[in-house]
């Protein structure tokens, strides 16, 4: 446990965890706001065209050198 010599340390160290707590918060907002956009059907769609598209290259590549 830290001990504070004066009132004006104790007042430092609170306005630093504060802000560090805001700092937190905002993350996390952040992190939900990615979380919500990643989830949404129009990202799975891209997704999964982005995967087929890399397999149709791959089978038809298959196809020429066969």
């Amino acid at each position: 446990m830290r001990e504070y010599s004066s009132f004006e340390e104790i007042n430092t160290e609170l306005r630093t965890l504060d802000l560090k707590r805001k700092i937190a918060l905002e993350e996390l907002r952040s992190l939900q706001y990615d979380v919500k956009e990643s989830l949404q059907p129009s990202a799975w769609v891209t997704t999964a065209l982005k995967a087929t598209r890399k397999y149709g290259i791959l089978l038809l590549v298959r196809k020429i050198f066969r």
